[in-house]
């Protein structure tokens, strides 16, 4: 069960690598919130028809269903997952995206505190050096250059939308046990529909038929795949190692990064890079 789970939280993980590079190409036309709207809208109609083809040709293994005492965590899911995609296209819209794709490693902090805190998950000696060396990371990325110290706003809302996704992360997981389809439909539909409402409400323009194509196949596969995989993950080895596992995916999509947009990284995001390097090592290697 352990290997299943840490295949299955690397798989996630590779998947959503896709999503901050390719989400960037889009940003110079497409707002924040359509962008994000469209990713989760996605994630949600394509889970949605791959259960139905799996129930046509009884491929769909039972799993228990959501129940009433689950909703306030659904509620905490959705909402957040309306906020963090947000917060990240607005912050990915001002930074680059290889900066964008190692500050989501903060999400590894904020699920791991989140869940020590409110939910009585362990930290060990070893995760929590990880945890120190991947915030310092974040404030070494988060900064505008030696000279200066001055922070980022960018930086700072892709951080907001890791500490969204950390909190949603543990709503998640204390609904990990139902069925992963349910969970990524509710999550995906409802999100994407809540962020479209709210673009819609601020009259932002709608991009072209090819444009929202392209964005709801990326949002299938790096958000309603990923998050798929990441539910079942977290069943086996709990929010925390999940997250730990899943710290592999900033790491691809800076790589990705660098390769689409031709960066060339400074010594702070050199320096910033070991930090995280040695935090994620620290952190996966917390079994």
């Amino acid at each position: 069960m352990q290997r299943k789970g840490i295949f299955l939280a690397l798989l996630a993980a590779a998947l959503y690598a896709l999503n901050i590079p390719l989400s960037k190409l889009f940003l110079s036309t497409v707002s924040s919130t359509i962008m994000a709207g469209l990713l989760y809208l996605g994630a949600g109609t394509g889970m949605l028809i791959l259960y139905q083809i799996k129930r046509r040709f009884k491929r769909h293994k039972m799993e228990e269903s959501l129940t009433r005492k689950d909703i306030p965590f659904v509620v905490g899911m959705i909402l957040l997952d309306i906020a963090a995609p947000i917060f990240l296209m607005i912050g990915l819209s001002m930074t680059s995206a290889a900066n964008a794709s190692l500050l989501n490693n903060f999400e590894i902090v904020a699920t791991s505190l989140i869940a020590y805190f409110f939910f009585k998950e362990t930290i060990s000696k070893r995760l929590s050096l990880g945890i120190i060396l991947i915030t310092l990371s974040c404030i070494l990325l988060s900064l505008e250059g030696t000279s200066n110290f001055q922070f980022t706003i960018g930086s700072l809302w892709i951080l907001l939308a890791s500490l969204s996704w950390g909190l949603e992360n543990n709503c998640t997981r204390e609904i990990s046990s139902k069925d992963p389809f349910e969970i990524v439909i509710l999550k995906g539909i409802f999100s994407g529909l809540g962020s479209m409402i709210i673009a819609f409400l601020c009259k932002q323009s709608i991009p072209s038929v090819l444009e929202i194509c392209l964005i709801i196949v990326l949002g299938f596969i790096s958000y309603g795949l990923s998050i798929y995989f990441y539910v079942y993950a977290q069943r086996y080895i709990g929010a925390a190692r999940t997250s730990a596992y899943y710290a592999i995916s900033p790491f691809i999509s800076t790589a990705l990064s660098l390769l689409i947009f031709h960066n060339v990284p400074n010594s702070l995001f050199l320096s910033a890079l070991i930090f995280m390097i040695l935090g994620a090592v620290c952190a996966s290697k917390d079994q």
